[in-house]
């Protein structure tokens, strides 16, 4: 059964890639068309959905460090300085405000959740994923600053929320009195220790490509590889020393794009196509185990919290960060609702399942139903809203301050519309 699994899984992935542009065009994204793939092999029997597959804690894991590690890496962070104060606001003020109105809330509607599980929920419903957005942040209709923001507030938040996460999950633990359970004081060195580990390795890394570069001594071919290496040698060697790896590969991205100079983008392509592989097994795995779950636990407060999530939760906490931003309320509204939750959420809620096991099926069950809800509400509604704001947008005259180079969005199993990736390597002359 396993090989019949495998076989249908490698089938997908190649059928997706024969017709993704089409079923994208009737806005069937890859979350949508993987997710549901993996409910109907656990529903046929073919998945046991109670019982997950070694394999998975590894895939979800790498998944998370090469996303935290791309999406950081990716952000030219030199050439931000211009909105430096929106970008702000909304990780240093909307991001904790929707992590802690996120917590109040479910400990409010899930008071069996406990202080712990709940915080979970919150930090793991916080992060945005703009690759569930990519006809908002490539339309050029839609003001350049505006994608940027979107870009810019999806790739650093899933970071940001990472040790919050990682704390609740230890706290969790130790509460729940699970062998080998960190306390959330130990958890908090751990990220202090990943955080250094990863921006040294990150940073050595990036010169050193740089300066290999220069030489002449790297060929173009292995340089992808070698980035991908680099992603890993930080995750590792933070473990090696007892560190938090997630924030490690976090902090390495973003060193590496400061010090990697301006080949470091086409040097990422590799990182981020391997990525977007595992992304596609983890919304499948999320079909296959989190959904069942959320079946199995599922109330009807479940539901509510989730439509509460994806608006009051997320564009109150946009709105109060926005004041003084110089952002009119149309823009408010929809930079409020394109947050949609998407595989930074899942990857914390299949973590959270791992390590916690039965302890969590109830936060894991609120996460899943948030998720699914912004798969569909979002996937559905980017097409038509960017449209919309676009020509209002455009009715309102020129943008102000005039445009900006706009990074482009992670793909992770979507396409790119509009902007192709960019080629920094000239191409070798065939002899």
């Amino acid at each position: 059964m396993e090989v019949t699994v495998l076989a249908i899984i490698t089938a997908a992935l190649f059928v997706w890639a024969l017709v993704s542009a089409r079923l994208q065009q009737a806005d069937l994204t890859a979350p949508i068309v993987f997710t549901a793939l993996g409910a109907a092999l656990a529903w046929s029997g073919l998945v046991n959905s109670s019982a997950p597959p070694a394999g998975l804690t590894p895939m979800v894991e790498l998944t998370l460090v090469w996303v935290l590690f791309s999406d950081a890496a990716r952000l030219p962070l030199q050439q931000l300085r211009r909105d430096v104060g929106r970008y702000v606001r909304l990780l240093g003020v909307g991001l904790p405000l929707t992590i802690v109105f996120g917590w109040v809330l479910a400990a409010w509607f899930f008071p069996q959740l406990g202080l712990w599980m709940a915080l979970l929920v919150g930090a793991a419903l916080a992060p945005t994923d703009a690759a569930l957005g990519v006809p908002v942040v490539t339309n050029p209709a839609v003001p350049s600053r505006i994608r940027q923001l979107i870009t810019v507030e999806s790739g650093l938040n899933d970071g940001i929320a990472t040790p919050v996460v990682m704390v609740a999950i230890a706290g969790a633990a130790a509460a729940a009195g699970l062998e080998s359970a960190a306390a959330p004081g130990s958890a908090a060195v751990e990220l202090l220790i990943g955080a250094g580990v990863g921006a040294a390795a990150g940073a050595l890394g990036g010169w050193l490509l740089q300066q290999a570069r220069r030489r002449g001594t790297a060929l173009e071919d292995f340089a992808g590889i070698g980035v991908l290496a680099l992603s890993l040698f930080a995750y590792t060697a933070s473990l090696a020393m007892d560190g938090n790896g997630f924030v490690a590969a976090f902090c390495g991205g973003l060193a590496f794009g400061t010090c990697a100079g301006q080949r470091g983008p086409a040097e990422l392509v590799f990182v981020e196509q391997m990525g977007g592989l595992v992304s596609l097994l983890v919304w499948l795995a999320f079909g296959a185990i989190a959904i069942p779950t959320m079946l199995a636990n599922f109330v009807p407060l479940t539901l509510v919290y989730a439509v509460l999530s994806l608006t009051v939760v997320r564009m109150l906490p946009v709105a109060l960060a926005s004041i003084g931003a110089g952002l009119d309320r149309s823009t408010v509204l929809f930079v409020g609702w394109f947050g949609p939750r998407g595989l930074a959420s899942l990857v914390f809620a299949l973590l959270a399942l791992e390590t916690l096991g039965a302890v969590s099926d109830d936060a894991v069950a609120v996460i899943t139903a948030t998720v699914l809800l912004s798969v569909l509400a979002h996937g559905f509604s980017a097409a038509p809203l960017a449209v919309r704001y676009g020509r209002a947008a455009a009715a309102a005259g020129p943008e102000p301050g005039g445009p900006v180079p706009v990074t482009p969005a992670p793909a992770r199993g979507l396409s790119r519309r509009h902007t192709p990736a960019p080629r920094f390597w000239p191409r070798r002359a065939r002899h």
